[in-house]
């Protein structure tokens, strides 16, 4: 059963791919069955022209089937969606299922929020059903936004708890002692100024994802209050293009934090060793 479901958004690698017509009509029970039962029937009664004419028929239907809009509209188009859709809900519930429950029941209140803009646009008759379709996808993609922005804090917040701050400084003040200790021309002494230049790195980048942090939280908070105002405005919305500017708007940074989160996270890890050596 799943535990996180999305709507019928589609997510942008489904959407650059086609629905593959072709083994959409080959491989239905239908044909598949019209076939065996023309070869059982051919080799049961020695009738072998039975089964030249179910693969002439076959022949045909495969030439023509695939490209039939009608086919296209009313069976396999839905099919795709449907196949499109079960991908976004597995992958959405794989992110819901990685986060700690205090996350979890953020997520659940914004699918909940999501659901009554939908229902609320659904019922506001200045809003063509045909013209909010596509703004309202975007409502699923902002969801899968804040499952992905929950789980880039886990991320931090998870890391930021593994760096020993102390034996950080501590490594800083060491190699310092040494610089000022040993000769310029020590091979210590450059050993020592190197170990600095990583542990200075370190420490941006640990601001950095701490900075990162404190975005990702205040843009999890953002689009919370955004579907909120979303919910009391669209009972009065009388143009899409206002829905549409305040979820673009949502959207904007998120692929930024991301990138920021990921930086900073393999920084993080950089000079791990000097510290260990210390330590022991």
């Amino acid at each position: 059963m799943l535990v996180f479901v999305g709507s019928d958004s589609k997510n942008e690698a489904n959407q650059a791919s086609e629905p593959p017509y072709a083994r959409y009509a080959f491989l239905n029970p239908y044909n598949l069955s019209l076939l065996t039962g023309a070869g059982a029937v051919a080799a049961a009664t020695g009738q072998y022209w039975i089964a030249i004419a179910a693969a002439a028929s076959e022949a045909l239907w495969m030439l023509f089937a695939p490209g039939s809009t009608l086919l296209q509209k009313t069976i396999w188009d839905k099919r795709w969606d449907q196949v499109r859709k079960d991908e976004q809900d597995a992958v959405l519930n794989q992110k819901f299922a990685r986060l700690s429950p205090q996350e979890q029941a953020r997520a659940l209140a914004l699918r909940e929020q999501r659901g009554r803009i939908q229902q609320l646009a659904a019922e506001n008759p200045s809003l063509a059903a045909e013209l909010m379709s596509a703004e309202l996808v975007k409502l699923d993609a902002l969801m899968e936004d804040f499952l992905d922005l929950a789980l880039v804090c886990q991320r931090c917040e998870r890391q930021l708890a593994a760096v020993d701050v102390i034996a950080l400084q501590r490594s800083w003040q060491f190699y310092e002692d040494q610089t000022k200790h040993f000769a310029p021309t020590d091979q210590r002494r450059e050993v020592a100024e190197k170990n600095l230049e990583v542990i200075a790195q370190r420490r941006n980048r640990i601001d950095a994802m701490q900075r990162n942090l404190q975005t990702a939280r205040g843009h999890m908070d953002l689009m919370e209050n955004s579907f909120r105002l979303l919910a009391d405005e669209i009972v009065t919305m009388a143009d899409p293009s206002q829905l549409a500017s305040r979820l673009d708007d949502l959207r904007i940074g998120v692929e930024a934090i991301r990138e920021g989160s990921e930086d900073a996270s393999e920084s993080i890890e950089d000079g791990s060793a000097a510290d260990r050596s210390l330590r022991a």
